[in-house]
């Protein structure tokens, strides 16, 4: 919906109001304090902290709301030694544990508690306030009158400590960390700021962006933060359904409204009346928002409409709310952008200037309500543009879905890998091929939504949810360069898997052969026979099968840290694309419940492996007794792979077709198109030394090219 703020100074003057909400949104539950260290150990060398950037905002919070925080104050990590004796005759052992302390920003304005408190999506304080693991804990409520936390007094020196009066902040006094790794977890809060629901009108008012507000929509929770103040009126404008009228007020809803009468009504008053098309509403309305239920993780509701609209708009709520108020959130902004195809224009005298821009109205022989959404005074007549009113929704039950609570299990981020595949099950691509393998950095991750482009971000797409669990990770070592015709018994692997729980198996010959153990290493498909594990998340890989379906090209290409995909049907989300994708570079978003604080990101250059045909292979040239030469080659499929003895390859299905180039040492270069897998090159041609270039063609386009360099005539070919 779009929303206008209108103001009156002297005059009347309209405008709007825009603003890009999308900090509110990306700034929420679960943001990532720290990023980890990503070294654990019997002990730490660096006890060094890292702490969060200057210049983060900081949010006011209303009502209840699960958030992050920012880190004002930390020390570095601090180690504890612990020598046990190994009785007599053993030697003694040497342990060592760490702790942190630090303190962490919640609100901007004053609130009244912290109930629960998560990290790592773990509970570290449960809801009767217990802490699951050693920590002292202090909470300054953000009173213009607070002290400064003893602590930071101690650790600062007096008067070298602020009290950071009117903000809100806990402090951590030596948080034990070997739960986590001995790093510090990822935090959040369950804040209190107020004692009940707050109404989106009075979260306006309190901040200062509006004088007076009609009744609104009550929130469980909001966190008041955005790229400027009128972003945050816009964003409760439009959780309320709302726009903005004199004063300036938050108008809402079907209130009092002022009758004016419309001259053009006696003739049917079809001239001063228009409705947009049925199709600029969208079909379908998907909002997501904080739910309490979930643990404010993100929850969506959908709302549809039968009719000719096809697209589908997404509203990122910033705010918590349960189920059956954002489904009926949802459902009365798809009515809205319904009933508001309808405008009609008013012309009246000018004693119509007091009839303000954002006023309700009742116009004389039409049903219903108004808002008027312009103004303009032109000889001595007022017109009124007038926008309907959809009328007041019914609360609508909803259900939350299925609650993962916070157990002891921890879900972890998000971990999403996006590449083009090529057909691993012998049925023929019409368009590009995009698959999308996820998991977790821990064992509870069950699976994420999904948003695609492939227009470097113009258009984002819902493309539905991840499939499964993914068996994934990171190369550790990289293997060297092996011929994709015999098993590389000279290479190995080395691999990182995604979390310790994630298991590889061994396969034997006739698995291999039917397809076990594929993998996207990189961008080389590989086979492996024998996976050995190496403790924690690290495996090694030998009897390596590379260059698998026509991937040879990428063999040797790896390097640390570069993608392990262990390809599974039941895990991979295929998506086509379509053909203009060529050439593009796809990217993917990955939603999940741990990934409030930033979705994770893959983006896949799309190259035609999955669609255009391979480069023929066995390219050669035979002398002929004229001083001409002989190509010949072989025709490969992508869809048939298995060996058959005295049986050529499936027949494509538009026929062979090749692309045959012939480039001259000097002078200029030409090519044929061919439908044989043969050709001659005449005594003339090949008087200079020539660089031929083969491929093959497909309804998609050109093949990679198959070369071969040609000496002089005479000479050995």
């Amino acid at each position: 919906m779009a929303t206008m703020v209108l103001t009156v100074a002297g005059g009347l003057i309209g405008g709007p109001l825009g603003a890009a909400i999308g900090a509110i949104a990306g700034n929420a539950i679960d943001h990532a304090i720290f990023k980890p260290k990503g070294r654990e150990g019997p002990r730490l060398s660096d006890l060094k902290l890292q702490t969060s950037s200057y210049g983060t905002q900081l949010p006011k919070l209303f009502g209840t709301m699960r958030v992050a925080g920012s880190v004002i104050w930390a020390t570095d990590l601090i180690e504890h030694r612990n020598r046990e004796s190994g009785g007599k005759g053993q030697a003694s052992t040497t342990t060592y544990s760490y702790t942190a302390s630090l303190a962490v920003a919640l609100s901007a304005r004053p609130i009244l508690g912290v109930g629960r408190i998560w990290a790592d999506g773990q509970l570290l304080r449960g809801a009767a306030g217990d802490f699951k693991a050693r920590t002292g804990f202090r909470l300054h409520l953000g009173g213009e009158d607070q002290a400064a936390d003893p602590l930071i007094v101690a650790a600062e020196g007096a008067g070298q400590a602020p009290a950071h009066r009117g903000i809100a902040y806990a402090v951590f006094e030596d948080l034990e960390l070997g739960p986590w790794g001995n790093r510090i977890p990822s935090l959040s809060f369950e804040v209190e700021a107020d004692a009940a629901p707050i109404a989106a009108g009075d979260i306006a008012v309190a901040l200062g962006a509006v004088a007076a507000s009609d009744p609104t929509v009550a929130l469980a929770g909001f966190a008041a933060q955005g790229t400027s103040l009128a972003a945050v009126a816009e964003a409760l404008a439009e959780t309320a359904g709302g726009w903005f009228g004199e004063g300036p007020a938050l108008r809402c809803g079907t209130g009092d409204a002022l009758t004016v009468d419309d001259p053009g009504m006696g003739g049917g008053g079809r001239g001063n009346r228009a409705i947009a098309a049925a199709t600029s509403v969208p079909g379908t309305l998907t909002l997501s928002h904080y739910d309490p239920a979930r643990d404010y993780q993100i929850g969506v509701q959908r709302a549809g409409r039968a009719g000719t609209g096809l697209r589908e708009t997404r509203i990122e709520l910033p705010a918590a709310i349960d189920a059956g108020t954002a489904r009926t959130l949802a459902e009365a902004a798809l009515l809205r952008a319904d009933t508001e195809r309808t405008r009609r224009s008013v012309s009246l005298g000018w004693d119509a200037l007091a009839v303000q821009p954002g006023a309700r109205v009742r116009i004389a022989g039409a049903p219903g309500l108004w808002r008027v959404d312009g103004w303009k005074l032109e000889a001595m007549t007022v017109t009124l543009d007038c926008v309907a009113l959809a009328p007041e929704m019914a609360a609508i039950p909803a259900n939350s879905g299925r609650v993962l609570a916070a157990a002891d299990t921890m879900i972890g981020q998000t971990l999403v890998h996006a590449f083009e595949l090529p057909p691993i099950d012998d049925a023929a691509s019409r368009v590009p091929r995009l698959a999308v393998a996820a998991a977790g950095s821990a064992g509870g991750w069950r699976g994420a939504a999904l948003l695609l482009t492939t227009d470097d971000g113009a258009a984002w797409r819902a493309i539905g949810g991840t499939r499964g669990v993914a068996v994934l990770g990171t190369v550790v070592r990289a293997p060297g360069p092996a011929p994709a015709t015999i098993e590389d018994r000279r290479n190995d692997v080395e691999v990182e898997l995604a979390h310790a729980a994630m298991q590889l198996d061994d396969a034997d010959t006739a698995a291999l052969d039917s397809g076990a153990n594929l993998t996207m290493l990189g961008d080389e498909l590989i086979q492996f026979a024998t996976a050995q594990s190496l403790g924690g998340r690290r495996w090694r890989l030998t009897g390596l099968w590379r260059g698998r379906r026509g991937t040879e090209r990428a063999i040797a290409s790896q390097a640390p840290g570069d993608r392990f995909v262990l390809l599974d049907a039941d895990t991979l989300a295929l998506v086509d694309l379509p053909a203009s994708a060529l050439g593009s570079t796809a990217r993917v978003l990955a939603e999940g419940a741990g990934d409030a604080s930033a979705a994770a990101a893959a983006e896949a250059r799309i190259d035609g492996i999955s669609l255009l045909p391979l480069a023929p292979v066995h390219l050669t040239a035979r002398p002929l007794p004229d001083d001409g030469v002989q190509l010949r080659w072989v025709r490969r499929s992508r869809t048939d792979w298995a060996w058959r003895d005295g049986t050529d390859v499936a027949a494509e299905p538009d026929g062979e077709c090749y692309r045959l180039s012939v480039i001259p040492e000097a002078g200029s270069g030409w090519s044929v198109d061919l439908r044989a897998a043969e050709a001659t090159l005449s005594a003339a041609v090949c008087a200079e030394p020539l660089m031929i270039e083969l491929r093959q063609i497909g309804a998609a386009g050109p093949s990679p090219a198959a070369t071969l360099t040609l000496p002089l005539a005479g000479e050995d070919a």
